[in-house]
Order: structure tokens, then sequence, then C-alpha cells
């Protein structure tokens, strides 16, 4: 009895070592991560290469990454619910076929066509949700079974021929409208670059100040719990992936801008690089948390590093070397944030 322990009760002292607070810091804050990275990137390739730090080279940077920065936003709102989407590569390109055969093809006009492509955009998102939900399929496999059905479709409703500019610009250059330029200074950015950031502002308004967007982060957390607090998963999931559709199907107007014409095999590497932006952006592939401005942020950092390491000569390979990097460390420390709550 003399050596048992006399404490009747003891409480847990905080942590506050720096790595604790460090934790707590990113996990509070994700999009400082990225945000942190573009910065320091941004500053090593200018100093690398002598021609980065240039309107020129910026603004390049900022259009190369428009088409990936929409999509990941979509992409976000897919993996914020513990999903992926292997599809909207395909989403993309079979709605901006649609929008230029209606216009060019058929005839109408270039607002109806948009319209009826931005629809079949939310629904082949719809699809997939479906699939997901009451079908009870693994996001990734349905998703994998529709890029394919999507890619086919595409190729047979384009006879698997580009609708070239000239004839999009002679009766529906609205089509075009967001490869049109702005210039201030030296700086030369396209209105698909403004939309990509109007675009991030609405998502993210949704995501964080609506009962709707909270829902979605519920679901991606905890489903059990997300449906025991009385939300409807699977009305919301369907939504999610729709909405999702519906800004690949935008995604694909403006690609057509971008590059000036719409080809049945362009994006094709738009399904990995929107992931790529994602993870890089600090959402969780676990769901539950994330922010489509990291996703944006993601997108540039790729843009950054492909634009530096090209400047500085660097080899194709080594630049997905640096990418591929990139996304392991970004995934390591998306764990780590992880093991700290629990």
């Amino acid at each position: 009895m003399e050596k048992a322990d006399k404490a009747v009760a003891a409480f847990a002292q905080d942590d506050r070592s720096f790595t604790h607070v460090l934790r707590k810091f990113l996990r509070n804050y994700p999009t400082s991560i990225p945000a942190l990275v573009l910065l320091l990137s941004v500053l090593f390739f200018g100093a690398i290469a002598t021609n980065f730090m240039t309107p020129g080279t910026l603004s390049l940077v900022l259009k190369q990454v428009t088409v990936t920065g929409i999509v990941a936003v979509a992409q976000t709102l897919i993996i914020l619910t513990a999903g992926i989407d292997l599809s909207v590569g395909a989403i993309l390109v079979l709605s901006s076929i649609i929008m230029g055969k209606l216009a060019v093809g058929v005839g109408l006009p270039p607002f109806m066509a948009v319209s009826i492509g931005l629809f079949f955009g939310g629904l082949m998102g719809w699809f997939n949700g479906i699939l997901v939900t009451y079908v009870k399929l693994p996001p990734f496999i349905v998703t994998l079974g529709t890029l394919s059905i999507f890619t086919a479709l595409k190729l047979w409703y384009s006879a698997s021929q580009s609708i070239r500019g000239s004839d999009i610009r002679e009766v529906a250059p609205s089509i075009l409208w967001f490869g049109n330029s702005i210039r201030f200074g030296g700086f030369q950015i396209t209105y698909g670059v403004v939309a990509l950031l109007l675009l991030a502002l609405l998502v993210w308004y949704i995501l964080n100040h609506t009962a709707w967007g909270r829902h979605v982060h519920a679901i991606g957390d905890d489903p059990d719990a997300a449906m025991l607090s009385g939300i409807r998963i699977n009305r919301t999931l369907i939504q999610v992936y729709a909405f999702a559709g519906v800004i690949c199907a935008f995604g694909g107007w403006v690609a057509a801008g971008r590059v000036g014409s719409i080809s049945p095999i362009g994006f094709d590497d738009v399904n990995l690089q929107s992931i790529t932006a994602v993870v890089i952006g600090g959402t969780s592939l676990f769901g539950g948390r994330g922010s489509v401005v990291g996703s944006v942020l993601g997108a540039i950092i790729v843009g950054v590093f492909t634009t530096g390491l090209s400047l500085a000569g660097v080899d194709d390979y080594w630049q997905q070397f640096a990418a591929g990097c990139l996304v392991v460390t970004a995934v390591a420390l998306d764990q780590w944030l992880r093991r700290a709550t629990k």
C-alpha cells in the first residue's frame, strides 16, 4: 500500500510543442500549404530561369491552367464526398462537341447550343450520381466505366472529326468568347482565367456559407453521422455529381475558346491533372476536408512547375518525376495531418 499511486485524478496536458502547433495550424488553414508552395516555387523558378518572372510567362501559366483549374473545381466537389470522378475529361469534351455541332451543324443560336451542352454535362454527372447512390457501385468503378461510355459517344457523335475554328467564328463566335484576352500592363489574361476565378469564388461560397455545402463536407467526413443528423445523403450526392457535370461542361465551353476549335481527342489528360491539382491543393482523398481555392492553387502550382522546368531546360520525364513527387508529398502530408486528430 505504501507504493500505491496516491493520485486521485489527472488531466491531459496540452501539447504545446512546435510540431503540434504546426499540425493544428495546417489543419485549420489547409489552403496555406499550397499558397506557400506556390510562393516558394515562383521564387525558385524566378531565380533559376531568367525569363520566368516576366508578365508574358506568368500570363501564359494562368492561360494554360484555366481548363485544368475549372475541372479541378468539379473534382473537388466529388472528392469532398470521399468519391472520385475519372470521367470529367470525357464529359468536358462531349459537352463541347454538343455545343459546336448544334451551333455549326444544326444552326441553333449559340446561347441555345451552349445551354443544351451544359444540360447534357449535368445529365452525365447525374447518371454517375445515380449509379453511385442507388446502384451502390464504387465511384472509381462507375466513373471508369462511364469514361469509356462518354468517350465512345464523343467519337461517334463527332465522327472523329474536329470542328474548325473558322467555321465556329463564322456562325457562332460567342462559343470561342472565353479565348478573348484582356490586357493590363504587360499582362494578358483571357476571359477564361476570369471565369475560373469567379467560378472558384462561387463554389467556395456555396461550400462554406450554405447548408448544402456543410452537408457535402459532412457526407465526406462521416456518412453515418450525416445520415443520423437528417441529411439526405443520396439526394445530395446526386446533386454533387450533377453540379460537377455542369462545371465540366462549362470547362468544355472555356476549352473551345482556349484552343480556338473543338476536337474529340483533346484534353484526354485532364482527368489526372485535375486529381493532381486537387491533391496538391490540400483536399483529402478520404473526403470531408478541402477547398476549391486550394485546388485552383494546386493547378497553378502544376503549371508553374511545368513551365519553370521547361524554361530551365529540364526534360519531360523529369517534369513528370517532379509532378509525381508533389502528389506523393501532398498525400503524405494529408496522412500526417489526419493522424494529428486521432
